[in-house]
């Protein structure tokens, strides 16, 4: 059993940005913060399967340059080979449960 807390970790841009709660074996997973006007940052995966759970606010979601407006509560999961963005064109910021499987940091395209 392995146990954290959310409030002891930091987001990788301070204010933004991921925050991973576990990483491997098997799967990671985590919290993402979005200032308005941010981006994730467009990228893909060549095995893995992503999801994410809005927690907090609104956003789009842009799957191969298609955008789909989600909001809290909503959920979405990618893919391999699908190009993925969020971007928070809200004026508040947004937060999400992301999680990834299976766990491979070196999948990540573009």
């Amino acid at each position: 059993m392995e146990k954290v807390s959310e409030a002891d970790l930091a987001y990788r841009h301070g204010d933004s940005g991921p925050k991973y709660l576990f990483r491997g074996p098997h799967m990671e997973w985590g919290v993402m913060l979005l200032q308005p006007g941010q981006t994730m940052g467009q990228h893909g995966h060549r095995e893995t399967e992503e999801f994410f759970h809005i927690i907090e606010g609104a956003c789009v979601m842009i799957v191969d340059g298609e955008q789909h407006p989600g909001r809290a509560g909503d959920a979405f999961r990618v893919v391999p080979g699908e190009m993925h963005d969020i971007e928070n064109t809200s004026d508040a910021p947004v937060k999400l449960v992301f999680m990834k499987a299976p766990y491979n940091p070196d999948d990540k395209i573009g």
